[in-house]
């Protein structure tokens, strides 16, 4: 049971995310919030897995919030989920230690989906704003990097980066290869090692540069 708490000065988003949430059998909804204070105080005293964490609200935006709960409670999972999906919001809230950024009108199965997969450890972002980032990196001039080829990688490990290139997520990246989401977990952990990326969002971009 994957335990979290809601953050949105919105009422009616936030009410609707706690239907959507607490009808679902593996998450339970443990907490609410309409600011910021509310999201640190949820945090210190619920220690919720995760955190659904909206970003323009009163008092204390969800940056600044973001950054005082992954200081004090770092096994605790903060998942943005905004109408913003600009850069002035996006990489601030990633430097804060943001686990996640989706839009709010990703589907809510991909809320969901979001949810538990940030919980498993994933980095997980809106498939647009994923797509986003990997097409203005590489038009970016990149410093030198040390030399890290694709025959660094097995044929196999080189399959799942593509894919992951693609911004595919674990589950797809098994139907797709048909083999086993631990297996690709093991590949994608394997290809992090030997290309120096330390998160999805990187790997996904060695993948552009190979």
């Amino acid at each position: 049971m994957i335990r979290l708490a809601i953050v949105d000065d919105q009422r009616l988003v936030r009410s609707g995310l706690v239907m959507l949430c607490g009808s679902t059998p593996d998450l339970e909804v443990v907490g609410e919030g309409t600011n910021g204070v509310d999201a640190v105080r949820l945090a210190a005293e619920l220690t919720p897995d995760l955190i659904l964490m909206d970003l323009g609200m009163p008092g204390m935006g969800g940056i600044e919030a973001t950054r005082q709960i992954v200081a004090a409670h770092p096994q605790i999972k903060v998942l943005v989920l905004t109408t913003f999906d600009d850069d002035e919001h996006l990489y601030p809230a990633l430097a804060a230690g943001a686990a996640g950024f989706m839009v709010k009108d990703t589907a809510p199965a991909d809320v969901l989906d979001g949810i538990r997969r940030t919980v498993d450890g994933d980095l997980m972002f809106s498939r647009s704003l994923l797509h986003r980032i990997v097409s203005r990196a590489v038009t970016v001039p990149q410093p030198p990097q040390p030399p890290v080829g694709s025959d660094a990688l097995t044929r196999r490990e080189r399959d799942v980066v593509a894919l992951v290139g693609e911004g595919l997520n674990n589950d797809e990246i098994a139907d797709r290869l048909h083999i086993s989401v631990t297996t690709v977990k093991t590949h994608v952990s394997n290809s992090m090692d030997k290309s120096g990326c330390d998160n999805r969002v990187r790997l996904a971009l060695f993948a552009q540069r190979l």
